[in-house]
């Protein structure tokens, strides 16, 4: 694998007090560090996309700080799959600077019902959520209330 996914990293369950050279903090020791995205939702946990100069110093950070416990919270750091849009250093100036940032979608044959899900639940809460049970590729939450229980 080649290419801007196989040098970035995604870092999930990070506090939602964390600060952008907290992060830094956590993975300079691994490699020269071209970007960081973090991604603060109005619910925790937060998380964020590290990329590297290169694909090594990304393997490193994984093997590294997978499990790694900040702050109290147990990171879940993985390879990034895509799927980005503008990084708040893009439109700071920070980091790497430059143009918008998208991945590419992916979708996959199987699928997963989930009913019952709060008014307050998002596609991003659902997504977190699942990647506890795998990789998760595309997530919707659908407010049509075509179930009789509701």
């Amino acid at each position: 694998m080649s290419g801007r996914f196989s040098r970035t990293i995604y870092v999930g369950n990070l506090p939602s007090d964390i600060r952008e050279w907290e992060v830094e903090d956590l993975f300079y020791k691994y490699g020269r560090i071209l970007d960081i995205e973090l991604k603060i939702p109005p619910r925790p946990p937060c998380y964020c996309f590290v990329e590297f100069d290169n694909s090594r110093d990304a393997e490193d950070a994984i093997r590294g700080r997978d499990g790694y416990n900040f702050d109290g919270c147990r990171l879940r750091v993985e390879l990034a799959h895509g799927g980005r849009g503008q990084s708040s250093s893009d439109r700071r100036g920070g980091y790497g600077g430059g143009a918008a940032k998208f991945g590419v979608s992916r979708h996959s044959e199987y699928r997963v019902i989930v009913r019952g899900l709060p008014s307050s639940a998002s596609w991003q809460d659902l997504k977190d959520h699942m990647r506890k049970a795998g990789d998760v590729c595309f997530a919707e939450i659908s407010r049509d209330s075509d179930d009789p229980q509701t």
